[in-house]
């Protein structure tokens, strides 16, 4: 109860706060429904629950964004593009791919920034630079021509390719924090350990699997908690300028076209329980391999 009784203080000041916000950027449209009907002096009450109940309203409710939830998940089949799932499914593959593809990337250039120096000073900059680019401006061009070669210079059909441009996306974003992360979980041990390693006769290979990897294990799992959710922001940046008609980002955008504010607020609320639970595998897995490399529970 003393772990829950903050949390539900803050949901709570949440609720309230929403409820509040909501009555004040819908009121102008219930004072122009109001105006247009001819009434007059409703009482408050009254147009509180019709600012709260509008059909388009500016800040949806909560419990709007609930029912819109229920009734795209639990009411419509999963394989129909009403359903969130089927558009939650679209922006995982593309993610999940993504981050694979980030995570090997970035593995394999800390490795190489670890290991040589002159990776190090040329690579680390370019690395740390290629974040600096607005993704908005860059996922256009990265998913127009990609989806171009793809399906022109290699043949690809049409959805892998669309799958595969979109997570270029995100592999660019998530390769950075594992590749950061991961350099500096290679570099964690320190000189005295390294020297032990000397003494043992060990090879450059025996050093890295026996000492260098074993300790950057806590440095990859933290990076991979962070490439994964932006991984999945990647996908969704993906799905946007593309005129995409699946996935959340889709999503997204038709609800912008038609101000349909609701639908936008229950894709992100799906795209958030979809982070959460992408973060919450990854921290599976690594209490997994934590087990197994017999570390103490914390």
């Amino acid at each position: 109860m003393n772990r829950l009784l903050p949390i539900l203080t803050v949901i709570l000041a949440i609720g309230v706060i929403w409820y509040v916000a909501a009555l004040g950027m819908n009121a102008q449209w219930q004072n122009d429904v109001y105006r247009r009907a001819g009434v007059e002096n409703v009482p408050f009450t009254q147009f509180a629950m019709d600012a709260w109940n509008q059909e388009k309203p500016v800040l949806p409710l909560p419990h709007q964004v609930g029912r819109e939830v229920w009734n795209s998940t639990m009411l419509v089949a999963p394989d129909k593009p009403r359903s969130l799932i089927f558009h939650a499914w679209v922006t995982f593959s593309a993610t999940g791919l993504g981050f694979v593809f980030g995570s090997l990337l970035g593995i394999g250039l800390a490795v190489l920034i670890v290991h040589n120096e002159a990776m190090n000073r040329s690579l680390m900059p370019w690395i740390v630079a290629s974040q600096t680019i607005p993704i908005l401006a860059l996922a256009p061009l990265i998913v127009v021509i990609g989806f171009n070669i793809f399906t022109g210079t290699l043949g690809i059909p049409t959805d892998p390719a669309r799958l595969m441009s979109k997570a270029i996306i995100s592999a660019y974003l998530s390769f950075f924090p594992v590749a950061v992360g991961m350099v500096k979980g290679l570099r964690s041990p320190e000189a005295i350990q390294l020297d032990l390693m000397h003494t043992y006769n060990a090879t450059a290979n025996q050093t890295f699997w026996k000492l260098r990897w074993p300790a950057s294990v806590p440095y990859l799992f933290a990076s991979l908690k962070v490439g994964v959710a932006a991984s999945l922001v990647g996908a969704i940046v993906g799905e946007l300028p593309t005129g995409a008609v699946a996935g959340l980002g889709a999503r997204l955008l038709a609800g912008s076209y038609y101000s349909q504010t609701t639908q936008i607020w229950s894709a992100l609320v799906v795209a958030s329980i979809l982070a959460a639970l992408l973060v919450t595998a990854v921290g599976l897995v690594e209490k997994l391999v934590n087990r197994a490399m017999g570390a103490r529970p914390a």
